[in-house]
């Protein structure tokens, strides 16, 4: 990638997440985002369509890179769920600062439909079989988003929540579920 590429876009993402972590996403201007980049608003919009692609995209990469900084993602499998549910909480905890700017407010639910999207491509890869299957549809849907607002509740909202009894917890759920995958 051109240098000068590479430059704008950090620039650009660093001023949406300044201005981001300071007011919702509704209220940042691409004018305001601009003077803070020091771009024209035209460099802005020949690499984004508004503020919402801009947030859109850093969105999507966040929630790549939670699912792929799992390690060894390919290994883990239906007879070891706890553990992929361990890893994927430990992944989602290690972009939490990232996470409570990009996702808060009205974004908020954003996160968690990204992340069964993304998550059901994995496993969905790995279990072709699970694909249009209602009840593992719905069993992963239930999983994924089940942890994530469970996750919302107690560690996001300010309760003093140990994460480690939260990950402890939702792998005794899981392994609870493991007989119907």
């Amino acid at each position: 990638m051109d240098l000068r590429i590479e430059k704008t876009e950090k620039a650009v993402r660093n001023a949406f997440m300044e201005l981001r972590a300071g007011k919702p996403l509704e209220k940042i201007s691409v004018k305001e985002l601009c003077q803070r980049a020091r771009i024209n608003k035209s460099t802005f919009y020949a690499h984004y369509s508004d503020i919402y692609a801009l947030s859109e995209t850093l969105e999507r990469e966040t929630v790549l890179s939670i699912v792929n900084s799992i390690p060894d993602l390919k290994a883990h499998s239906a007879r070891n769920p706890d553990a992929f549910t361990r890893a994927l909480c430990l992944a989602f905890l290690s972009n939490i600062s990232l996470i409570r700017v990009l996702f808060a407010g009205k974004e908020q639910n954003h996160l968690g439909s990204q992340l069964e999207r993304e998550l059901k491509k994995v496993i969905y890869r790995r279990y072709p079989r699970y694909e249009g299957d209602p009840e593992k549809e719905v069993l992963l849907s239930y999983c994924i988003q089940g942890a994530y607002h469970a996750y919302l509740n107690t560690c996001l909202h300010g309760a003093a929540a140990d994460t480690d009894a939260f990950v402890r917890t939702v792998e005794k759920i899981v392994r609870c579920l493991q007989p119907l995958f």
